[in-house]
């Protein structure tokens, strides 16, 4: 492994078994087992429900950004790889995940590398769109102070998502400092810098047509549609344990939660994830062993599902067999 990789997952499991430590200190286990008494096997299942329609809704906006590239192609063709991206980086250093997405079924899909790459960041920029607006409805309905959580001003949240937005919309703006940078592996790899070019540009082509208003309107509707699934499944599961006392916090769980994966950890966001959903469920008013033990059912919910059906794709679909561009599963 290289140096730098090392230092990167050094650093991810420092940083993760620092949170994990941050949270131990404020509960004790008794408490924290005592939580979990009572809890409603009915609400947990009604959580795993709707994640499952949160995660629908991700391949169906997926599906969508593909169909450019393959008209032929079916939304059964897309859950699997979508899944098994997600899998890899529930269990995987460096978000090998997506990189998965990216090269590994772009044969069985019927797609480019340029293409898979290009719907790969439009899927993070939605995603992000969705957080910080999540985040700012949250802080406005609980009437929060944002510096509690992420250190900066409502100011500098509404700028982020409008940038996010021009980036979504108008992808020609960006385009010149995209190919100036991509001009330069060419000077030192010349094939591999040529090819590279080449997907950069199929890439800044798909993105321009995902721009346009009839298909970006129906990706951030499924966008939309996902996360407020992920929300609902956020708060209905806040409402499984009854030592929540407000499980409305589980809307203001959910950006802060995710906003944390930003920050380096273990291979699931371990730690990291866990500490921040308990703080947000503290801010309105849980106890922390409450707060404790919603963040780890949340965070079982969130991770064992698509870790499970992605990794049963990858044992029946395997990577391997991925001979032909035009071939489907």
């Amino acid at each position: 492994m290289k140096v730098r990789q090392a230092t990167r997952l050094g650093l991810g499991f420092l940083f993760a078994a620092f949170f994990i430590w941050l949270t131990a200190r404020q509960i004790d286990l008794n408490e924290l087992s005592h939580a979990f008494s009572g809890s409603r096997p009915e609400r947990i299942g009604l959580a795993f429900i709707t994640f499952a329609i949160g995660y629908s809704s991700r391949v169906s906006r997926w599906h969508i950004m593909l169909l450019r590239d393959n008209p032929q192609l079916h939304w059964r063709n897309c859950a699997g790889p979508l899944l098994a991206s997600f899998a890899a980086n529930n269990v995987l250093p460096f978000r090998a995940g997506d990189l998965l997405r990216a090269f590994a079924f772009n044969g069985r899909l019927g797609i480019s590398a340029g293409t898979s790459l290009a719907t790969l960041f439009v899927e993070r920029l939605l995603d992000l769109l969705m957080v910080f607006m999540l985040f700012g409805c949250a802080i406005v309905s609980f009437g929060l102070d944002i510096s509690r959580f992420a250190g900066i001003g409502g100011v500098s949240l509404l700028i982020v998502a409008l940038f996010l937005l021009a980036v979504l919309l108008f992808p020609a703006l960006f385009a010149p400092a995209v190919r100036f940078a991509a001009a330069f592996p060419a000077r030192v790899f010349p094939n591999f810098g040529e090819k590279f070019r080449t997907e950069v540009d199929n890439g800044l082509l798909t993105l321009q047509e995902l721009s346009q208003a009839s298909i970006m309107g129906k990706l951030i509707l499924w966008s939309m549609g996902a996360w407020l699934a992920e929300g609902c499944m956020f708060w209905i599961a806040a409402e499984a344990l009854p030592a929540i006392t407000a499980p409305v916090a589980g809307w203001l769980a959910l950006p802060v939660g995710t906003l944390a994966t930003l920050i380096p950890s273990a291979p699931g966001y371990v730690g990291t994830f866990d500490y921040f959903t308990m703080k947000a469920m503290v801010a309105l008013g849980n106890s922390n062993p409450a707060s404790a033990a919603y963040a780890i059912l949340v965070h079982l919910l969130v991770w064992l599902p698509p870790t499970i059906a992605g990794g049963i794709y990858v044992v029946l679909y395997p990577t391997k067999q991925d001979k032909r561009k035009d071939t489907l599963p």
